[in-house]
């Protein structure tokens, strides 16, 4: 997946929906709703923003679930044109997500903070880009 790709999805849980640089009053709220000041999108599917097959996408969704399981979370999905995948926004501090996208081959993850805009923080640097986060 693109940056630009990433820039334009839109991350739903619970009705909240958070873009990449914008702030969400929806996100915040729920961020407040699971008892936390931040979290994060994230998923275990497509990995690699690779395409993966439907059932390989459900199992690595139940591991993740069974990973996440103490931690308060909402289930949601992000999606751009064709692209479409399940994810949770988190309640977490966004380092031990990162350590959870990494397990689970993930590019990225989409940090929500209480007030502020949602960021797109990378767990693996993107080809040639020498960057990290992304406002």
């Amino acid at each position: 997946m693109s940056l630009a790709a990433y820039r334009r999805t839109a991350y739903e849980a619970a009705g909240a929906v958070a873009h990449v640089g914008r702030r969400s009053a929806a996100v915040d709220a729920l961020l407040a709703k699971l008892g936390a000041r931040r979290g994060g999108f994230i998923t275990a599917e497509n990995p690699f923003s690779r395409l993966t097959p439907p059932g390989w996408n459900a199992r690595a969704m139940r591991r993740f679930d069974e990973a996440i399981r103490r931690l308060p979370s909402a289930a949601g999905h992000g999606g751009w044109r064709r692209w479409r995948e399940a994810h949770r926004l988190v309640a977490a501090d966004p380092r031990r997500l990162l350590v959870l996208a990494r397990r689970f081959r993930q590019r990225a993850i989409v940090v929500v903070a209480r007030g502020a805009p949602a960021r797109l923080t990378f767990s693996l640097a993107p080809a040639g880009s020498g960057r990290a986060a992304c406002p």
